[in-house]
Formats: structure tokens, C-alpha cells, sequence
């Protein structure tokens, strides 16, 4: 295929990746009121039990607004996600091998449960960490939350924990590769522990050694996983390295 239809099919995919997400827009915008309850829950609740007055709070005439689209963006990429991704898994399974499409795939099926699984660590680490924060207000005083830095707080805190948990998957396909080999990963344990902890104290604001444990355990056993998978691939690529060099000098022997 010359450069011009390779061109030609990325904006095709291109455009049908953004229909769906503008369809996913309009649904995801009819899920904002209950986004908005979900967001706000753990504030009530745990304000309501420590008998606090705290609340998501709007600043602006337009603020509501605008959280809205924000929300609405996020959902719609969200429920869109089928279309764009297979959009770009159609665009680039062309130019694989066919062991590499199996590879493929299960990297991208092993990725997203990981990924999901991440977000939803993230989540359950919210109301902890609101907790924890409402804490520091003085007993008789107001806490009104500006939504949009709420609604920051919370998409980032998600992303970046569904990001890290990804992360041992990119060491297996680097693996898998051959850049790097499970024992280099292995050496390197330390340097990991000592990331995650540090991403795991930026990640929770209210630098809440509860809350750090709950993130660091899936991300540290993650890491140690990668490596128990990279070691074996390893010894399974040694396997078929002296198989093959076994073979080649059999046929050498034979021949001469």
C-alpha cells in the first residue's frame, strides 16, 4: 500500500473514531446528573457521618456548564471506546505477522482488564482520600469544593493509577522484543519499589499510609509478575536458541 492510501485510511478511521466519540458525547451528556451524584457521594457521606457542612461547589455562571462537556468528553470517548479501537486495531493488524497479531492482542486484551482494574483502584481510594482531606478543616467550618478541580483531581488520580498499572505489560512486551530480559528487570527491583512508593505518595494527596499500602500492593505485585513472565519467555527463548543451534549443526554434520 503507497503512502497516499495509507494516508487516506488513517483519516478515514480518523473521522469514524470521532463520530463515534461526538454520538458518545450526546449519551454521555444525558450521564451527567448521575456523574455528578457519584462524584459528590463520598463528600456527603462522610461529611453527613462526621456531621461536616461539605458540598461540590460551582463558581462561575457557566462553571456547571463546562464541567458538563468535560464530563460529557470523557464519557463519550469512554463509550465509544469499541469503535475507536477497533478503528486503530484495523489500521495497524495489516502490517503484522500473523504470530504477531496473537501477540498483539493479547497484549491489548491483557492491557485494558489492567487498565480498568487500575481506574477502579483509583476509585475506591477517593472516599479515603476525601476523607482524610476534610479532616484538616476546622470543626465548625464550611467545605465547599470546587467541582472542576474535584472532577481534575479524580480523572487524573484514575489515569495515572490506570496508566502505572499498564506499565508491567510494556516490560513484557519489551521482553517478548528481546531489548530487555527478565533478569535486568529483576536488578532493577529496588529502583521499582522505590518509584512505586513515590508514585503512590504523589498519587494520594492525603499522604495516607492506608491508602499508599492499597495502591502499592496490586502495582508492586504487577511488577513482580512482569518479571516472573519475562524470566520464562526467557528460558523458553534459550530452549529454541540451542534447539535450533543443535539442529543446524546436525545438518552441518550430515552434510559434510
Amino acid at each position: 500500500m503507497r503512502l497516499a492510501e495509507h494516508l487516506i485510511e488513517f483519516r478515514n478511521r480518523l473521522i469514524i473514531s470521532a463520530i463515534g466519540i461526538v454520538i458518545g458525547m450526546v449519551g454521555g451528556f444525558l450521564l451527567t446528573d448521575w456523574v455528578f451524584n457519584v462524584m459528590a457521594d463520598p463528600i456527603r457521606e462522610i461529611a453527613e457521618a462526621r456531621n461536616r457542612n461539605a458540598d461540590l461547589n460551582f463558581e462561575g455562571i457557566t462553571s456547571a456548564f463546562d464541567l458538563r462537556l468535560q464530563i460529557s468528553l470523557t464519557l463519550g470517548i469512554i463509550i465509544s471506546a469499541p469503535v475507536w479501537l477497533y478503528q486503530i486495531w484495523m489500521f495497524i493488524v495489516p502490517g503484522l505477522k500473523k504470530n504477531e497479531r496473537w501477540y498483539a492482542l493479547g497484549f491489548v486484551g491483557t492491557a485494558i482488564p489492567l487498565f480498568l482494574a487500575g481506574v477502579w483502584v483509583a476509585w475506591m481510594l477517593m472516599p479515603r482520600i476525601v476523607e482524610v482531606m476534610l479532616s484538616f478543616a476546622p470543626a465548625e467550618s464550611a467545605n465547599f469544593i470546587n467541582a472542576a478541580n474535584y472532577y481534575k483531581l479524580i480523572m487524573t488520580l484514575c489515569l495515572a493509577v490506570g496508566i502505572a498499572f499498564i506499565l508491567p505489560v510494556i516490560l513484557v512486551m519489551l521482553n517478548f522484543a528481546g531489548i530487555i530480559t527478565g533478569e535486568a528487570i529483576l536488578k532493577g527491583w529496588r529502583v521499582a519499589v522505590l518509584l512505586v512508593a513515590l508514585f503512590a505518595g504523589m498519587a494520594t494527596p492525603s499522604a495516607d499510609v492506608l491508602s499508599m499500602f492499597f495502591l502499592m500492593a496490586p502495582m508492586l505485585a504487577l511488577y513482580f509478575l512482569a518479571v516472573g513472565i519475562a524470566i520464562i519467555n526467557d528460558k523458553r527463548r534459550a530452549r529454541k536458541h540451542k534447539k535450533f543451534e543443535a539442529d543446524l549443526a546436525a545438518a552441518e554434520a550430515s552434510a559434510a
